[in-house]
């Protein structure tokens, strides 16, 4: 499994510990890592602009201007599912990771079999993750779980993907889209592709996503209905 990792310590010592730390686990476990050193939460944060795909990430809590739990906040906020694992030197901040999902806590000086034994559980639970498609939208490469993608709209050559987040305008045909995302989505117009999971209601003419209407093209409606019912 090829994982991509990324330290975030204000403390140039502890980024190269913890860095040879991953990769002798890395060697025993038989995993490949891109490993990704930040020096702060601001410079991961202005790397994370431009690519939101991490796997992992290892933060400092206690770094000056921004700390390890607003950033993990932050990210979270933004719909990252990164597994998140703290490193600190006071016990007293464990509460907070709660709200943000921490996968663990790990307390300075690092060793090295708490780490190796925190970074498998890392890669367990990213085995079993939610199902994803990974895209190229305005130079940033961004990865979006199925549950977040409420509907695909087409435009010409291009699509909007309508989330819970926002929307991404990508280059790519509706029909290549659909065929890189489970059974869950269905097709309900030539220009309109829904998830199942989050429709509200149907008629004979229209879907209704939260308070928005898509049109239903003709015959699909004991389609739909049928799909829906399966899905939900």
């Amino acid at each position: 499994m090829r994982l991509k990792i990324a330290i975030c310590d204000d403390e140039q010592e502890q980024i190269e510990q913890l860095r040879t730390l991953i990769m002798q686990w890395c060697a025993q476990c038989g995993h490949t890592a891109d490993v990704y050193p930040f020096s702060s939460a601001e410079a991961f944060l202005f790397a994370y602009e431009d690519d939101r795909v991490y796997d992992i990430l290892l933060l400092d809590v206690e770094m000056k201007a921004l700390s390890g739990i607003d950033l993990a906040k932050r990210i979270r906020k933004e719909g990252s599912h990164a597994e998140i694992i703290f490193v600190t030197s006071h016990f007293e901040f464990i509460g907070e990771g709660y709200e943000v999902d921490a996968l663990h806590y790990l307390v300075k000086p690092v060793h090295a079999e708490k780490l190796s034994q925190v970074l498998t559980r890392a890669v367990e639970k990213l085995s079993v993750e939610p199902p994803s498609v990974v895209i190229s939208c305005d130079g940033e490469t961004v990865k979006l779980y199925e549950s977040e993608i409420l509907f695909v709209e087409s435009f010409l050559h291009y699509i909007v993907i309508h989330t819970c987040r926002g929307e991404y305008r990508i280059k790519e045909s509706i029909s290549a889209f659909e065929m890189r995302l489970s059974d869950v989505f269905y097709r309900i117009h030539r220009s309109y592709l829904v998830s199942l999971k989050n429709i509200s209601r149907i008629s004979r003419t229209s879907v209704h996503i939260g308070k928005t209407e898509l049109p239903l093209s003709r015959g699909k409606y004991d389609d739909v209905n049928r799909a829906f019912i399966e899905h939900n």
